[in-house]
């Protein structure tokens, strides 16, 4: 990810606007936060960002109008909304009024962060980077292909973005709210073990020495090139 990325958030739902904010700042971007359409037409047109994105449904000015607004105002900030609605109408909707892209939730933020990346990428025509490499280990994040040591290995969706997460965070311990936050979606029920299922199915697949998935006590898991 480019440094200094300054994102925008519009999104009413207290929920999933600190899910959002929360885990794109642990991601390294710098986050402005508006809770209505008014605050952030404000911000959209007197800041300038490097993607925002905007619920459809919020009160006082809706999403759509928003966008449209800042497209007026000649401001050519990507656009990626987050809607409940899923239908085609609702998504052509939203791409004619200005947007980039739609995500409907509920939503994992690992799906959130590769589209709002995706958007970045296209608006500063930097290189696309679509593979993740840790010692022997290489994720490719358009074709799903995962390889280990060379040999191909098959993973479940759950899995994929379980790895990929660990090698964005290679060398760095990450927490299990961390991974929950990451890899599930803001509905989900923390007080699961689930983490520790996956990471166990996982070690299984690529790492059934333990040497390169670690677990921190206390901490989470961390992720170390095996060379």
């Amino acid at each position: 990810m480019l440094p200094a990325m300054r994102v925008l958030v519009v999104e009413d739902d207290a929920k999933i606007a600190s899910f959002v904010v929360k885990g794109l700042k642990q991601e390294g971007y710098a986050v402005d936060h508006a809770p209505d359409g008014d605050t952030g037409l404000a911000l959209g047109t007197s800041t300038t960002y490097d993607a925002a994105i905007v619920d459809v449904m919020l009160p006082q000015l809706d999403g759509i109008s928003l966008v449209k607004r800042l497209r007026a105002a000649r401001r050519p900030v990507p656009v990626l909304f987050l809607s409940a609605r899923s239908s085609v109408d609702d998504r052509i909707k939203g791409l004619q009024a200005g947007g980039d892209d739609y995500l409907t939730k509920p939503f994992a933020f690992s799906e959130l962060v590769a589209r709002l990346q995706a958007l970045i990428r296209r608006a500063t025509q930097s290189p696309e980077t679509t593979r993740l490499t840790s010692g022997d280990v290489t994720l490719d994040l358009v074709t799903r292909e995962v390889t280990c040591a060379g040999e191909r290995v098959e993973l479940q969706p759950r899995e994929f973005s379980l790895l990929a997460f660990l090698l964005r965070h290679a060398g760095r311990p990450v927490s299990k709210t961390m991974l929950l936050e990451h890899v599930w979606d803001y509905s989900f029920d923390p007080q699961t073990n689930v983490v520790d299922v996956l990471v166990s199915r996982l070690r299984a697949k690529i790492d059934p020495d333990h040497t390169r998935l670690e677990t921190v006590r206390g901490v989470g898991y961390i992720f170390r090139p095996h060379a």
